[in-house]
């Protein structure tokens, strides 16, 4: 998909799936054009191939496991699970477009950019967030026999 102007061509479906989550009220010209404005900025900040810092961010913020509450005989435990794909892919992009739009002064690109590459660095608010659901699974481990195979 390419448009002209300052707009990216998307060449991978995850960038492509990103946008959309970017996207609100059906104005797709505009998320790609916060998503490209947003790898110019990192490419000003120093990182030549603002993709690979993207997949390395996504990489770093993907959760493996989660708690899930589970009812058993009355009471309802915190399970840890295993996180499909693309759950672990829509979970990253959650806590990093959240991280983004809580920040407020200056233009979304930029604050989305930063946390990209505080992301691919493994430091930032959205790798904090998977911390917090380890740290949760890993203190509700004596429930995992109450787990289900799905």
């Amino acid at each position: 998909m390419s448009t002209k102007g300052t707009i990216i061509a998307v060449k991978n479906e995850r960038i492509a799936k990103f946008a959309n989550y970017i996207m609100k009220a059906g104005k797709k010209t505009l998320a790609m054009k916060i998503l490209s404005n947003t790898f110019e900025a990192m490419k000003k900040k120093g990182h030549e191939n603002p993709e690979e810092v993207f997949e390395k961010a996504f990489e770093n913020v993907m959760p493996r496991i989660e708690v899930r509450p589970k009812r058993v005989g009355g009471s309802i435990y915190q399970v840890p699970q295993e996180v499909k794909p693309k759950r672990q892919f829509a979970l990253a992009v959650r806590w990093i477009l959240a991280s983004a739009r809580a920040k407020s002064g200056g233009e979304f690109s930029n604050f989305l950019a930063q946390e990209l590459i505080e992301a691919s660095q493994e430091t930032g608010n959205a790798v904090k967030k998977k911390l917090e659901t380890y740290k949760m699974a890993e203190a509700n481990k004596a429930f995992a026999r109450f787990a289900t195979n799905r």
